[in-house]
């Protein structure tokens, strides 16, 4: 009998994880997946034009538990996927990140003893304050399978005292992602539709809520990006919880700030490629900006992700304005630096993981292709 697991999505940056994982689970046949969308993110660029881009099967439960406070969310998430789990059966629950999709299907199959398969794991800032931190490491505390994608993934989790045989350090699927849609994307009309120039301008990304949830922080924020937009256009693709702060933030008088809408996949990946620079709050574009070689500023104190400093372009400036600005300017003074790509950031990470998951099963011989996800994609 083929190993029947299943995969959870719930919010933007869990589609770009998921979706390797089910390419590689396509090309076996000693794995089945059933893939649950929590709903947590819903709205048309936030969720369903992810999945169409990224190819990844309509999901066999929707569970549509929309917004709310964390503990709302995370309770109906609960309520919602334990019965599905108690239907199923299955072998494994694979979730994928921090958010509270990812914590709260993790506890649900813990509690049914359903072995729980965490891939992202071990990722620390340090920061207690941030939802995402508790998510993952409680998360971590539940799962049988720990699926590293760095290695301070690895040193905080033997820190933790995690036993090695839950261990695995496999690679970044969301680099799996990036990889396989690199090429895809450049058919992208997104830098004509935005009147940019490759290399002529910058991006930024906002979404954390110590960035915009309090209002004196993030209109000093916005105060770098005011100055900084008089040396070099910036896109500003704005999240739904951003754009409700903006309305009441944003100062007068910025022409060379675009403002769009959330973008999907394929055309933010455009984007980000030609970028001169990039500022951003978001974990995954860190990662992206690394493999890309494009410089980028994260607007935060701290990081999960260090190997993004170490090996890759990025740079942690915090929140103050005047930091913001000089690292900007000393950015676009600077030739732009090629990264070095972190160990394992191969693009082969879910064919790693789901053999690591498949292991030592009684089933017949899988037929796994030889190709690679980027193959898998387009055919």
């Amino acid at each position: 009998m083929p190993m029947r697991v299943i995969a959870v999505a719930g919010a933007r940056p869990n589609f770009m994880k998921v979706a390797p994982l089910l390419w590689e689970i396509q090309g076996r046949d000693d794995i089945d997946a059933f893939l649950v969308h929590t709903g947590q993110h819903y709205d048309e660029r936030m969720s369903q034009l992810f999945f169409d881009e990224l190819r990844i099967p309509k999901p066999d439960a929707n569970l549509e538990v929309g917004s709310g406070s964390h503990a709302v969310q995370t309770a109906e998430v609960m309520r919602r996927f334990e019965p599905i789990v108690e239907s199923q059966r299955p072998d494994a629950v694979v979730v994928v990140g921090d958010v509270n999709s990812t914590l709260a299907c993790a506890l649900v199959a813990a509690k049914l003893g359903v072995p729980v398969a965490h891939v992202e794991a071990g990722l620390r800032s340090g920061d207690e304050s941030m939802p995402e931190e508790i998510n993952r490491r409680l998360t971590d505390a539940l799962s049988r399978w720990l699926f590293v994608s760095e290695p301070s993934g690895l040193v905080n989790l033997r820190k933790e005292n995690v036993p090695e045989e839950r261990l695995f350090y496999v690679g970044n699927v969301m680099i799996d992602t990036l990889h396989a849609c690199r090429e895809r994307c450049q058919s992208s009309p997104i830098l004509e539709t935005l009147s940019v120039e490759t290399k002529k301008y910058a991006v930024l990304t906002l979404h954390r809520p110590a960035n915009v949830d309090e209002p004196e922080v993030f209109e000093r924020m916005l105060a770098a990006i005011a100055r900084l937009q008089r040396e070099i256009p910036i896109v500003f693709p704005v999240h739904p919880r951003t754009r409700r702060a903006l309305v009441e933030a944003l100062p007068r008088g910025l022409p060379r700030l675009i403002l769009t809408e959330p973008l999907g996949y394929l055309d933010f990946l455009k984007l980000v490629s030609h970028a001169r620079l990039v500022l951003t709050d978001s974990g995954g574009v860190q990662e992206e900006t690394t493999v890309l070689g494009v410089p980028c500023l994260t607007l935060r104190d701290n990081t999960e992700r260090p190997v993004t400093v170490t090996h890759g372009t990025n740079c942690l400036v915090g929140r103050d304005p005047d930091r913001i600005l000089s690292a900007a300017l000393s950015a676009l003074g600077s030739p732009s630096i090629g990264a070095r790509q972190p160990d394992k950031w191969d693009g082969e990470a879910a064919q790693r993981i789901i053999d690591v998951l498949t292991a030592g099963r009684i089933a017949k011989p899988s037929n796994r292709k030889t190709m690679g996800a980027k193959e898998r994609l387009s055919a």
